[in-house]
């Protein structure tokens, strides 16, 4: 391992490149994360070897790192999507992360008992390990500003925002089937607690901590020009206590993330409305505008939210490119099989294309945007955490080498295939979008002449 000094230096060298070529390489048809897991491997036991934890050893610490970043991405992923609550988009990104979930986790574990010689147990954990796509390594196809609402971006930003939590309750059902969580009497603990619990508390306890911050918040700064500045505690103390809560109260930590942050945005959304106005309308940019702005009952509730949100997303960058570099050193012979990559291929190929399209059947969403979302099932920390997890939960021996060769080779599949295409599929995406729009609005205006030539 290397030094105290060299590990500073070596930081030091991440962060200042990737500063001054971020530009460059967001030109560039792949993603940061492809560029983190090259410098992972420089960095790992196949390269320099300055860094190789294992991932049997230190369960816990794999878990906390991969949790911290979820828990940071998730709650950026809840101030980004602004669309009312009561809307008819969410089902899109609800349906994604149920029915195509439970859909994805079904048939691995078809794979794994089948194929692979699993038992049962071992089958669903890993499906509910590999299942949920990554909030935090698909920043490229999620929403990039809350105003956006591109029915794409949106419908996988939510699924990456649900589902880390609804996955939850499916890790312990497979845990509890190898004898190592108590699903209770004919599993009606997994049901009510586990599955029903777990996943309506955190909703719960995320959503009733962000509207009441918000609430606090806005009526301090509005009527006694109090709580101003300081936003950047804000926003780590919404997060710890939302975290914290959930986890006193045994519910989905996950959910209560994104659920506080989803909850701060709407209450922000219902004092400003639909329309999203300019930060700095009718505010006069003298020296002190930061505090009129946030004081200023028509535009201090999106001060706050996008003050919120711009200190996450810094804390966003910084997560990935630790957690990546992170777990790409712990890629070596026994965490990577070459043997492995075909589940990784009929995981994206052909279970995260039927179980989305089966999941959506019925919608309206036209074809593009239901191909777009069958490819971009991206997987990464989440399966990180819940596989270390299950690991610090019990499960060991060849049981634990099998997953761990499984999910880390699925994960670097993932950051190759995804991070290569995703630049050229989402532009090409965007430009078809934008030539539909622009005929769209090209017959609609025909169509008014001739009426009005009538």
């Amino acid at each position: 391992m290397a030094s105290v000094n060299l590990w500073f230096i070596i930081a030091g060298s991440i962060f200042l490149g990737m500063a001054l070529a971020g530009s460059y390489v967001r030109r560039l048809p792949l993603s940061a994360a492809i560029v983190y897991l090259i410098i992972s491997v420089i960095l790992g036991p196949h390269g320099l070897a300055l860094l190789s934890p294992n991932p049997f050893e230190n369960p816990h610490v794999s878990q906390f790192v991969a949790e911290m970043a979820i828990i940071v991405s998730l709650f950026g992923v809840g101030l980004k999507l602004r669309i009312s609550l009561t809307s008819k988009r969410w089902f899109v990104p609800l349906r994604l992360a149920s029915i195509s979930m439970v859909i994805t986790i079904g048939l691995v574990t078809a794979i794994a008992v089948y194929f692979l010689h699993m038992p049962l147990g071992a089958g669903i954990l890993l499906g509910a390990i590999i299942a949920p796509t990554d909030p935090v390594l698909a920043a490229d196809v999620q929403v990039e500003q809350p105003f956006e609402y591109e029915p794409l971006r949106f419908s996988l930003t939510g699924e990456a925002g649900f589902n880390d939590g609804t996955a939850l309750p499916f890790v312990l059902l497979g845990l509890g089937l190898l004898g190592l969580h108590d699903l209770g009497h004919t599993g009606f603990a997994w049901v009510f607690r586990d599955l029903i619990g777990k996943t309506l508390g955190g909703l719960a306890i995320g959503a009733a901590f962000g509207f009441a911050v918000a609430h606090v918040v806005l009526y301090l700064r509005r009527e006694y020009r109090e709580a101003l500045g300081l936003d950047d505690f804000l926003a780590l103390g919404l997060v710890a206590l939302s975290y914290g809560a959930a986890e006193f109260a045994h519910v989905s930590e996950f959910l209560a993330v994104f659920a506080a942050g989803l909850a701060l945005r709407a209450a922000e959304r219902n004092r400003t409305g639909k329309e999203y106005p300019d930060q700095a309308g009718g505010i006069n940019l003298t020296p002190n505008w930061r505090e009129e702005a946030a004081t200023n009952p028509d535009v201090g509730p999106v001060y706050m939210a996008q003050s919120l949100l711009h200190f996450n997303e810094h804390l966003e960058n910084l997560g990935e490119a630790v957690v990546v570099v992170f777990v790409g050193s712990m890629l070596s012979p026994r965490t990577f099989s070459v043997g492995d990559l075909w589940i990784a291929i009929v995981l994206f190929f052909v279970i995260r294309p039927v179980s989305a399209l089966a999941g959506l059947a019925g919608s309206s969403m036209p074809r593009s945007q239901l191909l777009a979302i069958s490819w971009f099932g991206i997987r990464g920390i989440g399966s990180v955490y819940y596989l270390s997890y299950a690991i610090a939960n019990g499960v060991s021996g060849a049981l634990a080498a099998q997953l761990t060769s499984i999910v880390y080779t699925t994960i670097a599949a993932s950051a190759l295939l995804h991070g290569i295409s995703v630049t050229p599929l989402m532009n090409r995406y965007e430009k078809k979008m934008h030539a539909s729009r622009e005929d769209s609005a090209r017959d609609a205006s025909q169509g008014r002449k001739e009426l009005s030539g009538i």
